[in-house]
């Protein structure tokens, strides 16, 4: 929920975005900043590691639609554009009704005009179940159970296919060590029971937000792996067997038939990322046939003889005439 401080901090400033920004903005801005400002690539830079807590903060907030409504009503009456009134159906002044009906709606027995209530009440309405930051927001749980709070992490490709322990650290210095399931993908939520803030009933969640790095070889669809792999003219023209890495560091074999195209996907069973029921998805791997930058002597001789053996053959044959079809 809303924070006291929110009056001083400037949210979209952090992320370098408009405060119109759409959801997908916020999230790609959010992105691209904490890759360059993770605590694991600043190692004793104390500017970056504030600088990724207050992102982490900003990012919390603005990407949960709710505490986003509540923020830039507090934005709004900070500077100076908030008018109240005690009641009636004149204008609000620019703070909205539906932020006071998330706030009557809380306070038991109580409604707009009706008792006895002052700004103090107001607020403290507003500013319940926060002060969590450096990447943790905290959201209302359970009477008695302690708060549920969000963080957010980059981890490595392999980190996420494999599976790791991360630590997080919170804004007052201490930490939360917790284990990241094999097979999260980028984008994905997790919660964490128990993870969270403490309470009379026991501890809240820890909904954790994952943004996955790129890997320099390997990519991902769904559970499946995929990897692209160069074969020269020949091999693909008259077959071959060539090997291909896989993701844990070892090879297989794979058969090229005769005759494949650049482009043409093969599938490797039992490759991939492991599912929960301990099977695996597939290696799915990408033929791109390398063609040579330079022939000298007999090589280009051969692709002569080639061409020439080959010149009635034409690859865009009937391409201009799908061209021209309505």
């Amino acid at each position: 929920m809303a924070n006291q401080d929110w009056f001083d901090k400037d949210f979209y400033a952090a992320l370098g975005v408009p405060s119109d920004a759409s959801e997908t903005e916020i999230k790609k801005a959010y992105r691209k900043l904490a890759k360059d400002l993770h605590p694991d690539k600043n190692p004793n830079n104390p500017q970056a590691e504030q600088r990724f807590k207050d992102l982490s903060e900003a990012y919390a907030t603005l990407s949960d639609a709710e505490q986003r409504k509540e923020y830039d009503a507090i934005r709004t009456m900070s500077r100076g554009g908030a008018r109240f009134t005690a009641g009636g159906n004149g204008p609000s002044g620019g703070f909205s009704d539906d932020v006071f009906s998330g706030f009557f709606s809380r306070q038991s027995g109580r409604q707009p005009g009706g008792g006895n209530i002052s700004m103090d009440d107001l607020l403290s309405g507003l500013f319940t179940n926060g002060g969590s930051t450096g990447g943790f927001g905290g959201q209302a749980g359970p009477v008695g159970r302690g708060t549920d709070v969000e963080a957010s992490t980059s981890i490595t490709f392999r980190q996420a296919v494999d599976g790791d322990t991360v630590t997080l650290r919170r804004a007052d210095g201490s930490t939360v060590t917790t284990r990241v399931p094999a097979g999260v993908r980028d984008g994905q939520k997790i919660r964490l029971r128990g993870k969270g803030n403490p309470g009379p009933a026991g501890a809240g969640d820890l909904i954790l937000n994952v943004s996955v790095e790129p890997h320099a070889l390997f990519g991902r669809s769904g559970d499946d792996l995929t990897v692209t792999v160069p074969v020269t003219f020949a091999e693909a023209a008259l077959g071959a067997q060539i090997p291909v890495p896989t993701f844990d560091g070892s090879t297989v074999t794979v058969k090229l038939p005769p005759g494949t195209p650049s482009g043409r996907t093969l599938r490797v069973k039992g490759k991939g990322v492991k599912r929960k029921d301990g099977a695996a998805g597939d290696l799915l791997v990408n033929v791109s046939v390398a063609v040579p930058q330079k022939l000298d002597g007999a090589a280009r001789e051969a692709v002569e003889a080639l061409a020439a053996a080959t010149a009635g053959d034409d690859p865009r044959e009937g391409l201009l005439a799908q061209a021209r079809q309505q």
